[in-house]
């Protein structure tokens, strides 16, 4: 029994030091979350036995559950660069099968038809606004769906499609209001970006490349404007970095080798007193 659980430990390990060299990976993937290994142990008893007459038989990876804390913030030189402070996710689009998915990593461009998009060529979504005013010409409310965002498009000249009149500049508000000032100083509102927040964070599920996409252990996403609510602010011009700690995943990566090592000398301990008690015939 004790190569079992000493085998139990082995993988227990494993799975530690497979997430902290994930975490190390990514110490400068943009928005990237950590993620930390949970364990619970093993322990099984007869009807008849008492607790006091069994020890454990091992451990078990309960679950791998990433951090959302928040990482430190990195000045651009781009407006369009968008880092959130406090909670909530962009949303994002895919063109290919209209995925909707939410993403903490701001680095969004303009594409040849000049739709905001992210590193992934996924659309930013917004929250339509009235371009003289800035007011939503949805209703921002629990009862706002994915379905009821546009892609954001910062259009060259204003009105879209014509000749002159060209955009000079491009802002972005705390609460995520994208404008476009144009020749003549003309301010036009583009959009809002719609911020999501969800009950339970932990339940998304990773897409790769800082994205996740709801699930019922999740809960549907709640949208609405930045820098009010459960929704942190839009800080244009900077991004977000990792929120992993170089110096707490050396320490956590030697703890895991030691505990490798460990389980590794339990079984060589119990393979020598089997080999004794095998041999004692002859």
């Amino acid at each position: 029994m004790s190569f079992y659980i000493s085998l139990s430990g082995l993988k227990a390990a494993q799975a530690d030091l497979s997430s902290i060299a994930n975490n190390v990976a990514n110490v400068n993937s943009t928005a990237f979350k950590k993620s930390d290994a949970a364990f619970g142990d093993i322990f099984a008893a007869a009807p008849m036995q008492t607790t006091t007459q069994v020890s454990g038989q091992g451990v078990r990876v309960m679950g791998i559950q990433q951090q959302f804390t928040q990482g430190t913030l990195e000045t651009t030189d781009k407006t369009l660069d968008m880092a959130i402070t406090g909670e909530g996710f962009f949303t994002v689009k895919r063109t290919a099968d209209d995925q909707v998915s939410y993403t903490r990593d701001g680095a969004f461009s303009v594409d040849n038809n000049r739709y905001v998009v992210d590193s992934t060529g996924a659309r930013l979504q917004v929250i339509p606004l009235d371009p003289t005013t800035g007011d939503p010409t949805v209703t921002v409310d629990s009862s706002l769906t994915p379905s009821s965002l546009t892609d954001l498009k910062v259009p060259t000249n204003w009105p879209d499609g014509g000749t002159g009149n060209q955009l000079t500049s491009v802002g972005v508000s705390q609460q995520g209001k994208i404008t476009g000032v144009y020749a003549d100083g003309t301010t036009v509102y583009l959009g809002a970006t719609a911020m999501a927040a969800f009950n339970s964070q932990e339940g998304l599920r990773q897409q790769g490349d800082a994205h996740w996409t709801a699930t019922n252990a999740s809960g549907t996403a709640m949208l609405g404007l930045g820098n009010s609510g459960l929704y942190g602010s839009v800080n244009s011009g900077a991004l977000e970095r990792s929120n992993v700690d170089i110096t707490e995943e050396l320490v956590n990566l030697i703890s895991a080798q030691r505990n490798f090592q460990a389980n590794s000398k339990a079984i060589e301990a119990a393979n020598t007193l089997s080999t004794t008690i095998v041999n004692m015939r002859t």
